[in-house]
């Protein structure tokens, strides 16, 4: 099973909110998913993210492949750097 952590459009109308998920590659975008990550607002002026580190560096270090908003994202919150870290050091 392929894992993409990626995002899951909730929120109404003109007013996106997304949850960052894991989920089988497979699953449809607002489908099914496996386990919640965090979550991305991206209101104009109060833009905010929340992601629990500990399941995203699971996530990563178990193969999932993160889009590209995700990896942006995962990025900005200095995440990929400490899993680049640790790729490095398991060497």
């Amino acid at each position: 099973m392929a894992v993409k952590l990626r995002l899951k459009r909730m929120g109404s109308k003109a007013k996106p909110f997304y949850r960052i998920v894991a989920a089988d590659s497979r699953s449809p975008r607002d489908g099914r998913f496996l386990e919640v990550i965090g979550t991305y607002n991206p209101i104009k002026g109060s833009e905010v993210v929340t992601v629990n580190e500990e399941k995203a560096l699971y996530w990563l270090s178990n193969g999932a492949q993160p889009t590209d908003t995700v990896r942006s994202i995962l990025s900005k919150q200095g995440i990929m750097a400490k899993f680049a870290d640790s790729k490095k050091a398991g060497k």
